[in-house]
């Protein structure tokens, strides 16, 4: 028996039916660019994969937000989705709706760049040339220490995410910078240098 693997279109379909929030598709898109930037960087060989999984990783979201993580698989098992992806996307909820804890490299990234992609959006919104282009670390910084800003935000989550991945949190907010900037347009934050 061949294990079904699914392609970027057939996955973008899932996203489409499930996801209209226009906002939700464009954190759809930035997890997917940044899962794959850090599956290029980390020398993975399943770039594809990686990207598909930061596609469909909050495609219960909209739907059933009160049950995020826990429809997942009501919703890709029966397209065929293998149980590696379904466990992927259920473990970016560890300790924030459920205890599957994030242990593949990819689930790592996923768990600690989902959170912080928010925090570089909201930083960028704020530029004056709404741009992410130019955006450097230390900006990002000064807005994290800002506890009113961006408050939904879980901080706490983003280092306990770097600190699983083993990467400092400069680094990792300079990576998921620019994973972010090879979608820049698509996500709305090419803005104006």
């Amino acid at each position: 028996m061949t294990t079904f693997i699914p392609d970027r279109d057939f996955a973008s379909a899932i996203l489409k039916e499930y996801t209209r929030n226009e906002s939700l598709i464009r954190h759809a898109l930035t997890i997917e660019a940044v899962m794959r930037y850090f599956a290029e960087l980390f020398c993975e060989k399943e770039v594809e994969k990686w990207g598909i999984i930061g596609l469909l990783h909050d495609i219960d979201y909209e739907r059933y937000a009160d049950k995020h993580c826990f429809m997942v698989r009501e919703i890709l098992s029966p397209y065929g989705f293998p149980e590696e992806y379904l466990r992927a996307i259920e473990s970016h909820g560890y300790k924030l709706v459920n205890d599957i804890e994030p242990v593949e490299t990819l689930e790592k990234v996923l768990y600690a760049t989902d959170e912080l992609t928010g925090l570089i959006a909201a930083t960028v919104v704020l530029r004056p040339g709404k741009s992410i282009m130019d955006l450097n670390v230390s900006s990002v910084k000064k807005k994290w220490k800002q506890k009113s800003f961006a408050s939904g935000v879980n901080r706490d989550v983003i280092l306990e995410g770097a600190k699983i991945l083993g990467m400092e949190l400069d680094v990792l907010i300079e990576h998921t910078i620019k994973g972010m900037q090879t979608v820049a347009e698509e996500i709305g934050l090419k803005g104006e240098l």
